[in-house]
């Protein structure tokens, strides 16, 4: 059965190609719970199969995912907290969360920007703080699309090398997010050691 499901996924990403992608990875960027690997593992698989360009893929999901984290900027940046606080809860957003967010970001935005995009159940809410800090757009769509586009890039090398192997792609797919969240971490604590010193040096 879950192989029957793995190729009804495989086929509607082929059936509905880059745009497809454009959109599964838009609506995994905002609010909607959809998950990217859905959409760009079977990309890349098709892209090993020749059916898809590796190149076009990684653009249409880094576009989309660019496109998702500006919706959810947008929507903070002109409707503010209020659209939160009345609506966040529908999507597993509370206030005392968003103002977790919100401090940190305030305090470290350029490299959370970045930073969270690597990290699942995270990347989709990074955005919103952006918004409510009317973080400057040219920054926030640079920081967005090296983030997401290191991360669809990870997602088609896995579809592309691993795509017929599903027990193994799960386990990878389990260790390279560990190792993301690592990396994550140690690029905050280099990032915190550095301003720290930058700030002595003043």
């Amino acid at each position: 059965m879950l192989g029957d499901f793995i190729n009804f996924i495989v086929n509607l990403v082929h059936d509905w190609g880059y745009l497809g992608i454009f959109l599964m990875m838009f609506l995994e960027s905002s609010f909607f719970p959809f998950p990217s690997e859905v959409a760009m593992i079977p990309a890349g698989y098709l892209a090993s199969q020749g059916k898809m360009s590796v190149i076009l893929a990684w653009l249409a999901g880094t576009g989309g995912s660019l496109a998702g984290a500006a919706f959810n900027y947008y929507l903070c940046y002109f409707f503010g907290r209020g659209l939160i606080e009345k609506y966040g809860k529908y999507v597993g957003i509370n206030e005392k969360n968003m103002a977790k967010f919100e401090a940190f970001f305030n305090k470290h935005g350029e490299i959370s920007t970045f930073n969270c995009r690597l990290i699942p159940g995270i990347r989709q809410y990074i955005s919103l703080p952006a918004g409510l800090a009317k973080m400057h757009f040219g920054k926030f769509a640079l920081y967005t699309t090296l983030g997401a586009g290191i991360w669809v890039a990870i997602l088609i090398a896995l579809g592309y090398y691993l795509g017929e192997n599903e027990a193994f792609l799960k386990e990878q797919l389990h260790i390279i997010i560990i190792g993301l969240v690592l990396l994550t971490i140690l690029s905050f604590i280099f990032y915190f050691w550095y301003q720290k010193r930058k700030n002595r040096a003043n």
